[in-house]
């Protein structure tokens, strides 16, 4: 992720907190400063929007639009007066100089940095992203929903039977949550929304393999929920490998340990690694790029640099705090108020996590969940799972228009987002180059902010 912004005067007596990154743990540091009357926030961020991660495999899966998952940054914040949102990328950030440095050479001076920029794919060193990609961004949801739907498109169109199983064959690296979500969605989707639309090929014959490298699937799960998943996923009619890795992916098809699989359509949920932008701070990371953090969220060195979410290290009962987006917005909010506490000359407090549960769902009616100690499977989690996710939902409208859709899915086994779009995506590399006009960030106040935009993108925590 990258920044650029334009040296801007501070008002006297007031604290300027820049938050990068408007996931779910940047997003929710900037609603608890946002009440303050005496602290500026100003928002970065490469994406106008805050998406809602956790459903983008639906995205991917036809079964919501990417509007339903996502809710303009400005307009959450667009009665707080003191609450700035720049759309730009950050290059770097110097701690000793307390400034976050832009391609073009700007510098936004700050007095506390909360960093939340979140996480990307790692594909241990291979340049795999454009053959398989990952599940991070709204891009990529519809980049993968468009090369799941023309797999189909294809297959059908397709006279040699040997090319047509190869269309209809789908390999998903990765067992963990996302993974598990993508591949039941796919098998799901072959059985039951496409199987009457086609008249030369069955969709449910479409073969789908998820591969895992540990020995069960959903290892933060116990043992009998990875059981229960993988059964549940078995009995849809996915092919369940574990123990065993992709070695390598062209555009033919994989190599799972020795075996080629011709495939013609791959997808990676296989591992992901702290944002290139925690490189910069020049402190001490885990293997990960994970910014090691002390207690109370700060830096090791820097008080009022705080690093949070999927971005951050931290091991709280000896344990580490989990990537998810509840654990990035507990530290979002215990970040901001330590900010607040350091503002008023009081100590900052350690961060203490409270897990209140994971959820994952397999198909319809289908999914495990463990909540505060107690673990449930089947229809009973697949409904907690959905209004968990309802409720977590940014925006009345999001909440009603995702409620009445699934409703709709349900009853009927429709899905409203089959459109097959735009082939023309960005992996990553190419939204790590420089933007061709940088933003002009943080103006002050009483001037015109007559900005030109960049064509950036984020990828919230």
């Amino acid at each position: 992720m990258a920044v650029v912004n334009e040296l801007s005067k501070k008002e006297p007596g007031r604290t300027r907190v820049v938050i990068i990154g408007a996931g779910f743990g940047g997003l929710a540091a900037a609603r608890r400063l946002a009440e303050k009357p005496n602290v500026d926030v100003i928002i970065i961020d490469q994406r106008n929007h805050h998406l809602f991660q956790p459903l983008l495999y639906q995205v991917a899966t036809a079964g919501l639009d990417p509007s339903q998952i996502a809710v303009p940054i400005r307009a959450v914040f667009a009665s707080k007066e003191h609450v700035e949102v720049h759309l730009a990328r950050v290059d770097r950030v110097d701690l000793a100089e307390a400034v976050v440095e832009g391609d073009s050479g700007k510098r936004l001076p700050f007095d506390y940095l909360i960093l939340a920029c979140g996480a990307q794919h790692s594909y241990a060193g291979h340049d795999w992203e454009g053959l398989a990609p990952g599940l991070k961004t709204s891009e990529q949801g519809i980049e993968i929903r468009r090369r799941l739907l023309l797999a189909f498109e294809r297959a059908e169109n397709e006279l040699d039977p040997v090319e047509q199983q190869a269309l209809l064959t789908f390999v998903v690296a990765g067992g963990g949550p996302t993974g598990v979500e993508l591949a039941g969605a796919i098998a799901d989707i072959g059985r039951t929304v496409l199987v009457k639309d086609f008249r030369r090929i069955n969709p449910a014959d479409a073969r789908v393999i998820l591969v895992h490298s540990g020995p069960r699937i959903l290892p933060a799960y116990s043992e009998r929920l990875s059981k229960h998943g993988q059964k549940d996923l078995e009995q849809l009619g996915v092919e369940v490998r574990v123990n065993q890795r992709v070695n390598d992916i062209d555009e033919r098809g994989v190599v799972i340990g020795e075996e080629r699989v011709e495939a013609r359509t791959v997808f990676w949920a296989a591992g992901v690694e702290a944002d290139q932008l925690t490189r910069t701070l020049g402190v001490e990371t885990d293997h990960s790029g994970r910014v090691r953090v002390n207690k109370d969220l700060s830096v090791p060195g820097y008080g009022r640099v705080f690093v949070i979410g999927d971005a951050a290290y931290l091991e709280v009962d000896g344990h580490a705090v989990p990537g998810l987006a509840p654990a990035a917005m507990q530290e979002g909010r215990a970040a901001a108020d330590n900010v607040l506490s350091s503002i008023a000359g009081r100590p900052t407090k350690a961060f203490r996590y409270l897990d209140k549960g994971t959820m994952a769902t397999i198909g319809k009616r289908k999914a495990v969940a463990s909540v505060f100690g107690l673990e449930f499977t089947g229809f009973v989690a697949w409904v907690a799972w959905l209004f968990v996710h309802i409720l977590l939902l940014a925006g009345f409208r999001n909440r009603i228009s995702v409620f009445f859709d699934w409703s709709w899915s349900y009853l009927f086994s429709r899905r409203g987002a089959r459109l097959i779009t735009s082939s023309q995506w960005r992996t990553t590399a190419d939204l790590a180059r420089p933007p061709d006009k940088p933003a002009d960030l943080a103006r002050p106040p009483d001037k015109p902010r007559a900005s030109e935009r960049t064509d950036g993108v984020q990828r919230p925590a």
